[in-house]
């Protein structure tokens, strides 16, 4: 098959991709590089209004004229590359909001690249109007947006997502899921939001290259190491405010047992290779499930406090502490696990084990290619 994925997250859809070249497809990425994780992809789409002058043309022509001069530039390339991007069998987007262009960009676009190949689909993989609309009536126990709730963000803060829930995006979401085959989803954060709808196929686990990531046996020598990396754009979103409270609590009691690495909004390649020296890595606290931070640190072979709520044991019939730590939104929570760590060492080594042996099984980048071909082709 030719396959089209369009948007990048992470690196969910290059992983994606690398297991279905393995077995036998043709297939290429187009997309953004996702900020500034760097995230390679095979047709870059380019930015050039997010920083200094440019940067100030744009809010300036956006305020005059209406006109968002990222939305033009990204339609123009997309154009530009029309033989690269037609004759798929499948093309797939990543969201409803691919290429973060203004809705009635995106959608043209989307008409575009589903008018040039066969079949479109859509994932499930990050905010969109599903899950926020879920969030906002407060469906969950706790979400993304409880930082809003609790009035420690405002709701014009980038990082909620909100901007999925208005009128324009909501049509943008109708129009996308009357013309696609269907949506898949790609952890349970997402997959609750779904559940009964129509479009929805199924959830498909993220894929993870664990040929590439390689597992490292810990070594506990000395002190145990606590990783903490903060995207300062999302930091109440994914809890940081909470696990640093957490990391307050700890530090008073273990400052000669613990070693504490705090990293700030660095590029994708740097941040996972950062983490190396950590036994333990704390990736987000807002979640049911894990994202791909998470399970590249869980390949690795840490310790990672995360998603890994009572549905997700139950889906993945797996017992609580085994795998994963679910970082609940409770600062003393949170520090009362990590002591439970610090103090049984040999837990740590037995976690950091089932965790390789977990994403091995279930995110394994070849076995999720062949359900993602399954379902495209049965639909």
């Amino acid at each position: 098959m030719k396959i089209l994925l369009v948007g990048e997250y992470n690196r969910s859809h290059k992983f994606l991709k690398d297991g279905l070249i393995k077995l036998g497809h043709d297939v290429n990425v187009i997309g953004l590089h996702d900020g500034f994780k760097k995230v390679d992809v095979d047709i870059p789409v380019k930015t050039y209004y997010d920083t200094g002058f440019l940067k100030k043309c744009k809010v300036l022509i956006y305020k005059l004229f209406n006109v968002d001069l990222h939305s033009v530039s990204v339609k123009k390339q997309i154009l530009k590359n029309k033989n690269r991007l037609s004759g798929h069998d499948v093309v797939q987007f990543i969201n409803e909001h691919s290429l973060l262009c203004k809705p009635k960009t995106e959608q043209q676009i989307f008409d575009f690249l589903t008018r040039i190949n066969t079949k479109s689909f859509l994932l499930s993989a990050g905010c969109d109007y599903p899950s926020i609309a879920y969030a906002y009536d407060q469906k969950f126990r706790y979400s993304i947006l409880t930082p809003y709730f609790e009035g420690r963000l405002k709701a014009d803060d980038f990082s909620l997502g909100l901007k999925y829930i208005k009128p324009q995006f909501k049509a943008l979401h109708e129009h996308i899921y009357q013309n696609i085959e269907g949506v898949i989803s790609c952890d349970l954060d997402y997959t609750i939001p779904l559940e009964n709808h129509p479009k929805h196929l199924g959830l498909i686990p993220h894929p993870i290259n664990t040929d590439t990531i390689l597992f490292s046996e810990l070594q506990i020598e000395d002190k145990i190491v606590i990783f903490h990396g903060i995207n300062r754009q999302n930091y109440y979103k994914k809890g940081n405010d909470i696990f640093e409270k957490a990391l307050a609590i700890l530090s008073e009691k273990y400052s000669d047992k613990i070693e504490i690495v705090n990293v700030e909004s660095l590029p994708y390649s740097e941040y996972i290779s950062t983490f190396d020296k950590a036994h333990i890595v704390l990736d987000q606290v807002y979640s049911f499930d894990q994202g791909y931070n998470a399970l590249e640190a869980m390949a690795k072979g840490k310790v990672v406090f995360t998603g890994a709520e009572q549905e997700w044991l139950d889906y993945f019939n797996v017992k609580e502490d085994t795998i994963a730590i679910n970082a609940l939104p409770d600062a003393h929570a949170i520090a009362e696990k990590l002591e439970w760590l610090i103090l049984h060492p040999n837990i740590i080594k037995e976690i950091s084990k089932n965790a390789r042996a977990f994403v091995e099984k279930e995110h394994h980048y070849i076995t999720i290619a062949k359900r993602f071909l399954e379902l495209w082709k049965a639909t």
